[in-house]
């Protein structure tokens, strides 16, 4: 047997394994699910039958709800399944965790297997040091990646990023409630669901004026596109597409140039960067 053949032979080898390996990384990447992200507010009856409509349930198929984030999750969970049970028969069931059921295998298998995952408002940090290094995260990006749609309002709509934002700032001593300025190293994030690796969320986004935040975000992440999402208003994020769908807008903000950080008082400047204003229907595409 020559050596040329072998080398062919082992080449051809190298080339198929190679191949199997960006063909596993790429499904591993990208889910089969859908992402439903609502900026907090009234949910419209319109807007919560697209969310079922995404979700194509079956007879079968049940909804899960995770009122963690909120302090009164009972309250949270009726105000939900008062509104859904006049828009689908399907079964509708709450999972509110805490950290010893966090590690029930029932309940997480149980979770992993919803048709449709809905997760409250409230306070995303009181959602995440709940969910934070769990089976609860592990089934729900599971579920994701299996087919699932993952929908959540307000707090529910911060936890589906990476890099999520908390709404404290850290050259601020106490919460004041507003986010009024553009300062570097001050915006206070952590992990989130990770469910959007490319983008950070902002909720409530025109009602309550958070531009300055989600500037801030862009400032320590210039990678990511950052995403404000109105009240009444959601976004239907299926792998790198996003559509806008409900009674607002949603801003889009990224590819910052020439940001400068000044050292004495941590104010920052951008030579420029992209914004573009998105309504019902309209489509675009993040990384």
């Amino acid at each position: 047997m020559s050596k040329s053949f072998l080398f062919n032979s082992k080449f051809r080898n190298f080339l198929f394994f190679l191949f199997l390996l960006i063909s596993s990384v790429t499904n591993a990447q990208t889910p089969k699910g859908k992402l439903f992200i609502i900026g907090g507010g009234d949910r419209s009856d319109e807007l919560m039958k697209k969310a079922l409509s995404l979700a194509k349930l079956e007879a079968k198929d049940f909804i899960a709800v995770l009122p963690m984030s909120s302090e009164e999750p009972d309250s949270s969970f009726i105000f939900f399944k008062t509104q859904m049970v006049k828009l689908t028969k399907n079964p509708i069931v709450m999972l509110n965790f805490n950290k010893e059921t966090a590690q029930n295998k029932t309940l997480t298998d149980s979770l992993q297997k919803a048709k449709l995952i809905f997760i409250s408002g409230g306070d995303q940090s009181r959602f995440m040091s709940v969910v934070q290094n769990t089976p609860i995260k592990t089934a729900i990006v599971k579920a994701y990646e299996n087919g699932s749609t993952i929908s959540g309002t307000s707090a529910g709509a911060a936890v589906m990023s990476e890099k999520m934002i908390t709404g404290n700032q850290k050259l601020e001593k106490e919460y004041s409630g507003t986010f009024d300025n553009i300062r570097h190293d001050n915006l206070e994030t952590t992990e989130g669901l990770g469910l959007l690796k490319t983008a950070v969320i902002d909720q409530h986004f025109l009602k309550r004026n958070r531009y300055n935040r989600l500037l801030s975000a862009l400032v320590e992440f210039p990678s990511l596109t950052g995403i404000g999402i109105d009240e009444s208003t959601a976004i239907i994020v299926s792998n790198n597409e996003v559509e806008v769908t409900g009674e607002s807008e949603v801003i889009v903000v990224r590819n910052p140039k020439g940001i400068q950080k000044q050292t004495k008082n941590n104010l920052i400047s951008i030579e420029k960067l992209e914004m573009s204003i998105y309504t019902t229907g309209q489509k675009f595409k993040i990384k």
